[in-house]
């Protein structure tokens, strides 16, 4: 009798078809493979996971780079100054005084409930402010006469922006700053303040500095492009004054990062840490309130 090819596959098995007295079923014996094939497929999933994820590896370089730019991104509110009387001032370490000519920030207005009322761009604010600066500078007002000459030679453009801010100031207006301030790479500060009105139109306006209330809420501040896990611990900062006026101070501590993809992309940023101090108006103050933000550069960089 030949032997057919069916015969010669079966012998080729190594580990030949279990007896029948040997499959005996039961539901405990099911149970356990079912068992046992979770156990398995969790197994398999979770080294799967565990092999697809990433972690941050981190160090410490030095920081070699000089000369750049620095893009500070701001988002905050005002919700009792106008955005008339509000303007943002940078200065560098060198003594560099940039007013907004050639940064990207804009103003919204908003009412008393928060809602945004109007937009403008702060550049077009910025050349008035700086042509009152300018026309202050080339005057003397030292003596009490000069400056109720100058009070009384106000043109009817300046009172009618005292009479549209003092209306804003009893509407409750507030305003919403946002947008990029592009500074050098050096320490400076910038701050967002009264300081751009002629100082006679802001006593008029305010009636002195005590009344000029900066309360406000930080919606962002970074300094560089948002990678994952970043924390900008000034995000979502409320600062609210009631029956005071002052000036804040954050001192920002700016520690160069780049962070690094799997796919080699680098994404170079910067984190920092801050300090803050409140510093109360005092009845022989001659300052108006702000907020200025203070920064340096550490001389490392973080490396992620």
């Amino acid at each position: 009798m030949g032997v057919t090819l069916k015969q010669v596959i079966k012998n080729l098995d190594a580990f030949p078809r279990a007896e029948e007295h040997l499959l005996h079923k039961t539901q405990s014996g099911a149970l356990v493979s079912v068992i046992g094939i979770v156990i398995m497929a969790t197994l398999f999933l979770h080294e799967l996971g565990y092999y697809l994820s990433t972690y941050t590896v981190h160090q410490m370089s030095v920081d070699l780079k000089r000369g750049e730019n620095l893009p500070i991104h701001i988002n905050m509110t005002f919700p009792s100054l106008p955005c008339d009387v509000l303007s943002v001032d940078a200065i560098d370490m060198s003594g560099k005084h940039e007013v907004d000519l050639d940064t990207n920030i804009w103003k919204l207005r908003l009412n008393s409930y928060g809602h945004i009322i109007g937009t403008e761009y702060i550049s077009d604010l910025v050349e008035k402010e700086h042509t009152h600066h300018k026309h202050d500078h080339d005057k003397d007002h030292h003596e009490d006469s000069e400056q109720k000459i100058h009070l009384q030679t106000l043109d009817e453009s300046t009172e009618n922006t005292i009479k549209k801010v003092k209306q804003a100031l009893t509407d409750g207006e507030g305003c919403r700053v946002y947008g990029t301030l592009d500074v050098q790479r050096v320490a400076g500060n910038f701050h967002i303040s009264v300081h751009g009105l002629n100082i006679y139109v802001a006593q008029m306006i305010f009636g002195g500095a005590k009344n000029v209330n900066v309360s406000h809420i930080i919606h962002d501040l970074s300094f560089g492009p948002e990678y994952p896990g970043i924390h900008n611990p000034l995000d979502d900062t409320t600062r609210i004054l009631h029956d005071t006026s002052g000036t804040f101070k954050y001192y920002i501590k700016v520690v160069p990062t780049e962070y690094r993809y799997i796919s080699k992309e680098v994404v170079p940023t910067n984190q920092f840490s801050v300090t803050e101090y409140f510093s109360p108006m005092k009845d022989h103050d001659r300052t108006w309130p702000g907020c200025f933000y203070s920064f340096v550069f550490e001389v490392g960089v973080f490396l992620g």
